[in-house]
């Protein structure tokens, strides 16, 4: 019996250091943010129903292509990353998938005011504009010419379940993020070469696209192949959904994604820093149910033991 009891006070206080003093000590450092559900509730909702075929001669008329590609209807980008960040800081995005992937709220709202969607005003103030340059219409009704092109933009993407973790990821992330884990550059999936000077000549492109990010950011944003086990999905999810509710004043804009798209971001994550989780889960288990057996039977052991002694 003093041998069970020494261990249930180990237990407990194991449990009580894993299940309370950590979990308290965690919230002290990192206060605890809620998640907003990927709502964004301080956006105005479309309140007109697009038209997509309008919405393509809109998306023309505006300009949009003169800094986004859109590969799904024959446009390629206007200019290669390295020279598109030497214009704006950071590459526009590829807008292919943009309707599956963000917000149609938040394209919305991007497209009227970008610096306000992506909640990144504090960072254009003094007369500083935001590289993307807001749409004030055409002439006609504002909504309507915006909500024709969201829904242009959601007619040439694919469907939400065809867009994988890592087409979100890099969507949403992969311009100002590198993953190195899974050969990711912010110029995209780094090439295989046959001779060095090729390799050294891209990878002086990276470079120099990351001295332009950091120029526009203020500091280089983090290679993200290692943050879903430094930060864990929580705080990745809420980050992604408002930078400014964790880091007030970060430069990081607002993704805008949608939930299941965050969802997607945080499984590529998952997949590339953490790639064995499934099966530590299954040897886990498998540990456990035979420490169990173990103990059981070293203590039947025992007992027999001290038995034939007493």
């Amino acid at each position: 019996m003093k041998e069970l009891k020494i261990l249930a006070v180990v237990v407990f206080f194991t449990l009580l250091t894993y299940w309370g003093v950590e979990p308290y000590a965690h919230s002290v450092m990192h206060a605890h943010v809620e998640s907003e559900h990927f709502a964004y509730d301080d956006l105005k909702p479309l309140n007109k129903k697009g038209d997509p075929v309008k919405g393509a001669e809109t998306f023309m008329n505006a300009g949009c292509i003169g800094c986004h590609g859109v590969e799904a209807a024959g446009m390629p980008a206007p200019m290669d990353p390295l020279a598109a960040a030497a214009s704006f800081g950071v590459n526009p995005p590829d807008l292919s998938n943009a309707g599956a992937i963000f917000d149609e709220k938040f394209l919305a709202a991007l497209i009227k005011n970008p610096a306000h969607a992506l909640k990144v005003e504090h960072k254009f103030t003094g007369g500083k504009m935001h590289p993307m340059t807001p749409f004030y219409g055409l002439g006609g009704d504002l909504d309507q010419e915006v909500a024709d092109i969201v829904a242009y933009l959601k007619s040439i993407a694919k469907k939400p379940e065809e867009i994988t973790p890592k087409m979100a990821f890099e969507n949403a992330c992969g311009r100002c993020h590198a993953m190195k884990y899974d050969n990711w550059t912010q110029l995209g999936e780094k090439p295989k070469f046959k001779f060095k000077k090729d390799e050294l000549l891209y990878e002086a492109k990276v470079l120099e696209y990351q001295d332009y990010l950091t120029k526009y950011m203020g500091k280089l944003p983090p290679d993200l192949s290692m943050y879903i086990r430094s930060r864990g999905e929580h705080y990745i999810k809420t980050f992604i959904e408002n930078p400014q509710n964790l880091l007030h004043g970060t430069a990081m804009p607002r993704v805008g994604v949608t939930a299941e798209s965050a969802d997607k971001v945080v499984e590529y994550l998952a997949d590339v820093g953490d790639s064995k989780r499934h099966e530590r889960d299954s040897v886990g288990k498998m540990v456990m149910i035979y420490l169990f057996i173990f103990a059981l039977l070293a203590y039947l052991w025992k007992q027999s033991i001290w038995r034939k002694l007493h």
